[in-house]
């Protein structure tokens, strides 16, 4: 298969880059999460990994030097865009270089899957997102958030009658025992990550270009930011509203549309846009995620 083979020559570059000099990519930790397994799957195992206790903290680690990329979820099919990123993209100067979706299955995973459950740890994503699941087979259970699904299978490998939501990656890498297999209550939840760097992209062929932008206070003002892609025939893939940060009822729009900022109908949009706008942040163009 196509994905196979791209895995696989994905490894062997991965080996290959690690003989100069090997990576260091930043993630959101401990180790397990899925923004690790993003990671692994975008850069190959042969890497090394910096696991971070935010997302702000990827982008510092980047900015820093100490590491050469960030990994940051950036969107859940289920959840929608993740405000974090947002912000930090917003007030940051890095780069997005790439992107890589991971398909989200949870386990539910304990030290003991004979013993009584009384309390399950999760992120607050996951327990949302498998919350019918939960309510029918333990409806009396105590459910308890915490700041990552990998930080829930920490805890319960030394906590009695605890169990945590937590990937395939975490059960094993903890050493727990499955309680239950793939327990969403929607099949086919993916979660988008962003790969940050220092430098921009050259074209691929395939590519997306992110955009932040901020529009002017007066009516037709979101007109004025679609018309000049339309005009251009540019496929809109992603137009997300967020605040802006440490401002209230002032908004900032997330845009992908399809195309290299240096294809030339590209440009021409983004001439024309930054004309009409109060402020237009390119924030990178990189290939479209093809694993």
């Amino acid at each position: 298969k196509d994905q196979d083979m791209a895995h696989i020559f994905r490894e062997i570059m991965s080996a290959c880059l690690a003989l100069e000099q090997p990576l260091n990519i930043a993630y959101l930790g401990p180790e397990g999460t899925f923004t690790q397994e993003a990671a692994l799957k975008h850069f190959g195992h042969a890497v090394s990994t910096l696991d971070c206790a935010g997302i702000d903290e990827i982008f510092h680690q980047v900015e820093k030097g100490n590491a050469h990329y960030g990994v940051v979820p950036i969107e859940n099919s289920s959840n929608g865009v993740i405000g974090g990123t947002v912000d930090m993209l917003y007030s940051q100067g890095l780069k997005i270089c790439g992107e890589v979706e991971i398909s989200i299955q949870h386990q539910l995973m304990g030290a003991n899957q004979a013993e009584e459950i009384k309390i399950i740890y999760a992120h607050q994503q996951a327990l949302d997102q498998c919350q019918r699941w939960l309510s029918n087979h333990y409806p009396n259970v105590e459910l308890r958030a915490v700041a990552s699904n990998a930080l829930a299978a920490r805890i319960v490998k030394d906590e009695q009658h605890a169990a945590a939501i937590a990937s395939e990656a975490a059960l094993s890498f903890y050493g727990l025992e499955r309680i239950a297999k793939n327990i969403e209550d929607k099949t086919g939840n993916v979660t988008r990550f962003l790969i940050l760097g220092k430098e921009d992209i050259p074209a691929s062929g395939e590519d997306k270009t992110s955009l932040l932008v901020v529009t002017k206070h007066k009516s037709g003002a979101l007109f004025d930011l679609l018309e000049p892609f339309k005009d251009q025939g540019i496929n809109m893939v992603q137009l997300a509203r967020h605040p802006i940060p440490g401002v209230k009822w002032e908004y900032l729009f997330l845009i992908d549309i399809e195309g290299h900022q240096e294809d030339e109908k590209v440009k021409v949009a983004l001439k024309e846009i930054e004309n009409r706008l109060l402020k237009v942040n390119v924030l990178g163009s990189y290939p479209v995620a093809v694993l």
